[in-house]
């Protein structure tokens, strides 16, 4: 098997020796054949196919004959030769030809085919010659120089071929040349090593079948002006493929590395050859599971191999997959549309924050989120409204002189896991933003992350602005219901009013017990009252007008609704302020909403406490409970939603209602909740002018 003298190959290196040759004399066979049957007129094209041919019958003489046979050699140079003179043709017929002279380059192309030819001698010769001679031994030697000198000149050759072609069609001839540059360079290390140390070299003798048989595909997908008309390499393919390419090397790299240790160590070679094996071993281990290694790994190949960062196709199907395919146990579509986004830029984590009633944003959820989330992330107006009118994504690494004026929070700023916000843009209105995480491999943001998140957040905001439309739509739909079906009762709460006004009547004239049923009349008085505005507000036809905000004392109004409510459980009211300019019917109502959800959600012996205080712009009306508490989840997403209720039986209506009524009157309600502790409902009015302080 091996070419110099001395070498014994054992039956695992002689099977791997055959069959690589075998399976590299099929491809380079197969692939020179293709070329011919599609009959190309360049005449690089057909030496091209000769080349090709040619390595297949030397590779399947090897195969069979083994390295050792008279005429291994000569097929190894008519092999070189014709690569060489492939190399010739392109010279002078390809653009480098057409550049202007090659006089010096020529007569490094004749030397080269000299030693070609003195080669093939010298192996003719010590074939013939015995084994023990003198002769024999120095013409191998002699041989083995050549061969080293040959892949020498080769390599120079092919480097001035690639050093002339023009850069901007080396993209034509880039694979062609490297697995070339791969074979000769190969061949020199073998012929240096069986020179050096000749009991050493089977083992390389033996994995070059496996080498050339990984350099055929290469040189097929080199052929750009042929194949990659027709053929695109996708990137999972080039991805799988190169990986396979390095496991290969690694174990070329490991064989070489037990071959200088076992020329160095002497006696303790098979200790020193165990630990690094084993060494090796855990190292691929641990490095290949990596996420970083992996994301690298994949960063370098779409930067040196593709001319494009995405692949676009690609990264739309599964973009498209996340969001409109989600399974049979769907995430929430915030967790989607994070997803969708954070997987184009391999990102490991996203935040989803969207509009609130005050134009700014407020976080609505995270994917893949280690932790909790950000206390208090949400973006002011100011904040929205320039990002709406720029529309520009935010690298919160390394930010641009544009957008160094705009004034993110500190919790944006200052997190290092936060990399890049993304506006969610649709019909010049900001929708949402997306906040990725920084991906394991960090690295600038270029003009094409730029261009794809961009395509992507205005597609992610179509289908938000889609799915909340659809909720406007299921929750008006839930209205038109609850009202007719409200409807059918108007005439009976009618009746039922009617029926009280004449009980008030008839007590007023009949009573026994003045006291008793002075009480009693006042009582029965204040809920027909009540219900006449109750008719007010469902009816259609009977639209109650709510009265201007007007100053107002609250003690008074707090005090009246918990001696209401003091029957039913224990209330208790603290504190005072000034006036606030406030309707005194949609206060009562919504402190009534407040209060009763406090009741219900308290033990019977725990009280529930009304305080009145005041700061420099609103008067703060807080109903205080210690009751079961709700989480912030909860608190964000359902408590103000309509007919969303934690309570069995509720219709879920009493927050919605008393947020709008305070929105009307100016003000707002705030909520501080904690499961276990209880909850605290701030209602915020704002504080009556002096001038109308004075007049009431």
């Amino acid at each position: 098997m091996a070419l110099v003298k001395g070498g014994t190959v054992g039956l695992l290196l002689q099977f791997i020796g055959d069959w690589g040759h075998a399976l590299a004399a099929v491809l380079f066979a197969a692939l020179g054949i293709f070329l011919f049957r599609r009959r190309a007129e360049a005449a690089e094209m057909g030496m091209l196919a000769v080349a090709l041919l040619l390595t297949s019958c030397w590779a399947l003489y090897v195969s069979f004959g083994g390295v050792a046979k008279p005429l291994s050699g000569v097929a190894e140079n008519m092999r070189n030769a014709a690569w060489l003179t492939t190399m010739f043709v392109m010279l002078r017929r390809g653009p480098v030809g057409r550049g202007g002279a090659l006089g010096a380059v020529v007569a490094v192309y004749a030397a080269v085919a000299g030693l070609l030819l003195l080669q093939t001698i010298t192996d003719l010769v010590w074939h013939q010659l015995p084994q023990d001679s003198e002769l024999h031994e120095a013409l191998v030697t002699v041989s083995l120089i050549l061969r080293m000198m040959t892949a020498i000149g080769s390599l120079l050759l092919l480097h001035h071929l690639y050093a002339a072609w023009p850069l901007r069609e080396r993209g034509g001839v880039v694979l062609l040349f490297g697995a070339l540059a791969a074979m000769w360079t190969y061949d020199l290390n073998l012929y240096a090593i069986g020179y050096l140390v000749p009991d050493r070299a089977s083992e390389l003798y033996a994995l070059r079948g496996l080498l050339m048989a990984l350099l055929a595909p290469v040189i097929a997908i080199g052929l750009r002006k042929g194949m990659t008309e027709r053929l695109t390499l996708s990137r999972t393919l080039t991805f799988q493929s190169l990986s396979i390419f390095a496991v290969a090397l690694y174990v070329i790299v490991l064989t070489a590395a037990a071959v200088l240790i076992e020329l160095i160590a002497g006696p303790y070679a098979r200790m020193v050859e165990i630990a690094a094996v084993f060494f090796a071993a855990v190292t691929a281990l641990v490095l290949l599971p990596s996420p970083r290694l992996r994301a690298l790994w994949k960063v370098q190949v779409a930067k040196h191999f593709f001319q494009h960062r995405y692949d676009y196709r690609t990264e739309w199907m599964r973009f498209g997959e996340t969001i409109g395919r989600p399974g049979e146990n769907p995430a929430p579509l915030g967790e989607r549309v994070a997803k969708a986004i954070a997987d184009i830029t391999d990102s490991p984590a996203a935040l989803l924050l969207l509009r609130d009633d005050q134009g700014g944003l407020m976080l609505e959820t995270g994917w893949n989120w280690n932790g909790d989330l950000p206390e208090g992330a949400s973006l002011s107006p100011t904040i929205v409204a320039r990002l709406e009118q720029s529309g520009w994504i935010i690298d919160l690494g390394k930010r641009r002189a544009a957008d160094a004026t705009l004034p993110l929070p500190d919790w944006m700023t200052q997190d290092a896991r936060l990399w890049a916000l993304v506006p969610l843009i649709h019909f010049n209105r900001l929708t949402g933003a997306i906040l990725l995480a920084r991906p394991p491999i960090d690295r600038r943001l270029d003009w094409e992350d730029f261009d794809m998140l961009r395509a992507a957040g205005r597609q992610v905001a179509t289908y938000i602005s889609e799915a909340q439309g659809q909720q406007a739509l299921n929750d008006a739909a839930r209205f038109d219901e609850f009202n007719r079906r409200f409807a059918f009762i108007i005439h009976d709460i009618k009746n039922l009013v009617s029926q009280l006004s004449l009980l008030a009547r008839n007590a007023e004239r009949h009573a026994d017990n003045p006291e008793f049923r002075a009480d009693m009349i006042l009582t029965l008085q204040e809920s027909v009252g009540k219900m006449n505005d109750l008719l007010a507000r469902l009816s259609q036809h009977h639209k109650g007008r709510a009265e201007e905000p007007r100053p107002l004392a609250l003690r008074t109004l707090l005090d009246h609704v918990a001696h209401i409510r003091a029957r039913q459980h224990p209330i208790l009211v603290n504190g005072d302020a000034p006036l606030a300019l406030a309707d005194p019917a949609r206060v009562e109502l919504i402190v009534t909403h407040l209060l009763q959800n406090a009741i219900d959600a308290s033990a019977p012996d725990a009280p529930v406490e009304l305080r009145l205080s005041a700061d420099a712009y609103d008067v703060l009306v807080e109903i205080v409970d210690q009751g079961r508490g709700m989480s912030a989840e909860y608190v964000r997403r359902e408590l103000f939603k309509p007919f969303s209720s934690s309570k069995a039986g509720g219709f879920g209506i009493g927050a919605f209602e008393a947020r709008a009524l305070a929105q009307a009157m100016g003000g707002r309600i705030d909520v501080d909740s904690r499961p276990g502790v209880g909850s605290r409902f701030t209602l915020r009015l704002p504080l009556a002018p002096h001038t109308q302080e004075k007049a009431a």
